[in-house]
């Protein structure tokens, strides 16, 4: 299969590596200078530089050359840049008729005379700011209905997936077949992908997580122990499944790889960006300090704010995630949030006749 990945962070750039060894795959970098660069020293020297470069690994900044006669686009960008990449992969294939088109485009088409649409899947886990829309509702806005579409998420960090460490991910798309076909496809030993349909479970997931792993590294970061981590992130999950269940989600996702898989991961390992950011926010670092410092984008600190904006819109209840919040937004010390939660009154833990919880 023929696959662009967009995008040469180091998510990208490790799943590009990945599927390099049974697929023809090419990687777009934005900048001419850093697609130079990797060429030349078959490394990633910002994000991934330990790790070597297949050698059948394409690297471009060319967007038409990355795009020409490709099956599956892979979109490896934050949520603030999923808007204009597709935009941009709109734009490379015209909804026009077949006879319209140049002649190269004839490859495309299939025995009916109809212009194939490559598949695109996208990365990002998060929410756009401003409009509070999920990763699919972006590409629905954005991208003709032509192009098959779903979201890889799951519980992954690059470093261990570019070293080929063993790693399980949900592709889901509304559109079963398609999520079956290209799972089947990109699935091997050390990369095993599972198929769903549930679009909207597996994004709320892949959103709510960087939040609660915010929270987590508070927690951490001002040392207060294994179990208090465990009952955070056993109530983040309650969160996470209230307002994902709220906006049509399914219970099996989110107790799924993309639910509380990714939860586990994010909250509890050292190579989680957002438990990164609340351990230094516990230790009183200023929220601009840390995010310059970090160097990387950590989605929770931007999708704390629409996670709360929705959630007061969908009328759920989720006081951990406002009160990572409010640390973040309304200046409220770490360990004044901290109190604030843990002097909240107890009550049941599943309170069914409001909310199905998991």
């Amino acid at each position: 299969m023929r696959i662009a990945v967009l995008g040469s962070g180091a998510w990208g750039t490790a799943l590009a590596i990945s599927f390099a060894a049974r697929h023809e795959v090419t990687l777009w970098a934005r900048d001419e200078a850093q697609a130079g660069a990797m060429r030349d020293t078959r490394r990633n020297q910002r994000y991934l530089p330990d790790i070597q470069l297949p050698q059948n690994l394409a690297i471009t900044a060319d967007l038409a050359q990355a795009l020409d006669q490709t099956e599956l686009i892979i979109a490896a960008v934050p949520v603030s840049g999923l808007r204009p990449v597709m935009q941009q992969i709109a734009g490379r294939f015209p909804a026009r008729p077949l006879s319209d088109l140049p002649p190269q485009a004839g490859e495309r088409a299939n025995e009916k005379g109809e212009v194939k649409f490559p598949g695109v899947i996208w990365l990002c886990k998060g929410i756009e700011t401003i409009t509070s829309l999920l990763p699919h509702q972006i590409v629905n806005e954005t991208l003709p209905a032509n192009f098959p579409r779903g979201a890889l998420t799951g519980p992954s960090f690059a470093q261990e997936v570019a070293r080929g460490l063993p790693t399980a991910l949900t592709l889901a798309s509304n559109d079963g077949e398609f999520a079956q076909r290209t799972a089947k496809a990109l699935h091997h030993s050390r990369l095993r992908i599972y198929s769903s349909t549930d679009v909207v479970g597996v994004e709320i997931g892949g959103a709510i997580k960087n939040v609660l792993a915010i929270a987590a590294g508070i927690c951490d970061g001002m040392q207060m122990g294994l179990n208090a981590r465990a009952a955070l992130l056993t109530r983040g999950l309650a969160e996470m499944s209230r307002l994902g269940l709220q906006m049509g989600g399914r219970a099996e996702t989110l107790g799924g790889l993309s639910g509380v898989g990714d939860l586990i991961l994010t909250c509890t390992g050292d190579l989680s960006r957002n438990r990164q950011v609340g351990m230094l926010l516990a230790q009183h670092h200023s929220l601009s300090t840390i995010l310059v410092e970090l160097g990387h984008v950590a989605e929770g600190v931007y999708t704390a704010r629409e996670v709360q904006r929705i959630a007061q819109q969908q009328g759920v209840e989720m006081p951990i995630c406002q009160a990572v919040y409010r640390v973040l937004y309304e200046n409220l010390p770490a360990d004044k949030a901290v109190e604030a939660l843990l002097s909240r009154q107890p009550g049941e833990e599943f309170n069914t006749g409001q909310y199905r919880t998991l």
